[in-house]
């Protein structure tokens, strides 16, 4: 059996794993807990009661946090005419069609983020083989592929999370970093459940949300109680 790092074993002696933790208790073991050298991220897992086999239970969408991820985000967007200016005005890094395909297929990847039009897909299709195992193939169901690209490189400026479930039914995704305020990663955990459970597939049966985990980049899982979180969805 490999041996326990220094770090692993006060994380095995500082956290319950058979506890549901408060939010704010939860955050405050994972502050003490972040030690790398970098800020962390504070990243959920989101364990859903769906059967991830079947299409018509599938979970994925996008939704902005309240107060963002933390992260810079280059956008790439793929469009023409007004729609390029608007994009570029919104604060998009990169805008063009066939001369931004180039770019991609020479390998150059300077993006976090792919939004292009439906007028523009002809050219994006192009790119599938690329775009598509790196997680950046534009979507109309996480608002990537939209006639009104600006307002949606506005959302990808302002901290849009993408969420969809593996094949274990679980959504993995970040709510900001570990230097934030302890209210504002609760709000950011809260607004992605409002989501979640707006996309809640109505052929979904039984408890949905089954359990919230929420843990740093180089650190263990923490379950959240849940019945602390303000997560009604209008």
């Amino acid at each position: 059996m490999a041996k326990l790092t220094k770090r692993m074993r006060v994380i095995r002696e500082k956290v319950d794993v058979t506890k549901l933790y408060d939010i704010n208790e939860a955050v405050s073991l994972l502050k003490e807990l972040a030690t790398a050298k970098f800020v962390e991220s504070v990243d959920v897992a989101v364990n859903l009661g769906i059967d991830a086999r079947k299409s018509d239970q599938n979970v994925r969408g996008a939704t902005v946090l309240p107060h963002g991820t933390g992260r810079s985000v280059r956008v790439a967007v793929f469009t023409q005419g007004a729609n390029a200016e608007a994009a570029k005005a919104a604060g998009a890094e990169l805008v063009g069609m066939e001369d931004l395909a180039e770019q991609i297929k020479k390998g150059e990847m300077n993006f976090d983020v792919v939004i292009a039009s439906p007028d523009a897909m002809r050219v994006v299709g192009q790119l599938g083989q690329v775009l598509g195992p790196r997680g950046l193939m534009p979507n109309p169901k996480v608002g990537t592929v939209t006639p009104n690209v600006a307002e949606a490189v506005k959302n990808a400026k302002a901290g849009q999370v993408r969420y969809r479930n593996d094949k274990n039914g679980i959504i993995h995704t970040t709510i900001g970093k570990v230097d934030f305020d302890s209210d504002k990663l609760k709000e950011n955990l809260e607004a992605l459940l409002v989501a979640l459970k707006r996309a809640k597939p109505a052929q979904a049966k039984g408890v949905y949300i089954k359990k919230v985990s929420i843990s740093t980049t180089m650190g263990a899982g923490v379950a959240v109680d849940q019945s602390g979180l303000s997560t009604v969805a209008n």
